[in-house]
């Protein structure tokens, strides 16, 4: 799957693929109590708010679960023109009332936001753009996850059996089917010793990915 400069709708998968993939990334990354409640965050990561990904530099982004079928999809990338556009974009026209807009508006007050994405009723959707508009940074921030190959080399760090170990990992988190059981065998840490497993349990569970939930 491909995204568009500017991104469109259609470009993103279903909110529960893009879920699994962010959230199997978050959980291979999961680290100590100690460090989940850290005030500033970098990497990827879940939490009550939802999934995360902060790469301290060029692009943040976040994605939650409102639930009832609803998403959203909001951050930014440094190669999104949206706010430097003139007349400037208004990222949250058209959006449904059930966005968190306290939130959003502090991000655009702050010059924080590049684009907002939402779902619901089957269907992703966002602001209508100007034409003319070249990038709204969705493709250099999320086809990391909408890319399945892209998707993949996240894990290179974490898993070191090769693709198939990778693929494995991929198929459960994507059919709710991931276990600690698993984790434990294919994941280590970055230093290639065992992984924090009560952490990655921790947002597995939080996660939902489990067969469990």
């Amino acid at each position: 799957m491909t995204i568009q400069r500017p991104g469109l709708p259609e470009d993103l998968p279903d909110p529960a693929v893009l879920w699994a993939r962010w959230a199997l990334v978050a959980v291979v990354e999961a680290t100590t109590e100690a460090e989940e409640s850290t005030r500033y965050r970098t990497g990827t990561w879940i939490d009550d708010q939802g999934l995360h990904l902060d790469d301290c530099g060029c692009t943040w982004w976040t994605f939650a679960d409102l639930g009832n079928g609803r998403y959203v999809l909001y951050g930014e990338d440094e190669s999104s023109d949206c706010k430097w556009h003139e007349p400037p974009v208004d990222l949250l026209a058209g959006g449904p009332d059930w966005l968190p807009y306290e939130e959003l508006r502090d991000r655009l007050a702050g010059n924080e936001l590049g684009c907002v994405y939402w779902y619901e009723n089957g269907v992703w959707a966002r602001a209508p753009y100007p034409e003319g508009l070249k990038d709204d940074g969705l493709d250099c921030g999320m086809s990391r996850f909408v890319e399945r190959d892209k998707a993949h080399s996240l894990l290179d760090d974490y898993v070191g059996y090769g693709r198939p170990a990778r693929e494995l990992l991929m198929d459960h988190a994507e059919r709710r089917r991931l276990t600690p059981e698993l984790l434990a065998e294919h994941v280590s840490s970055l230093e290639g010793g065992a992984p924090d497993l009560p952490a990655m349990t921790r947002a597995l569970r939080r996660a939902g990915l489990d067969a469990q939930v």
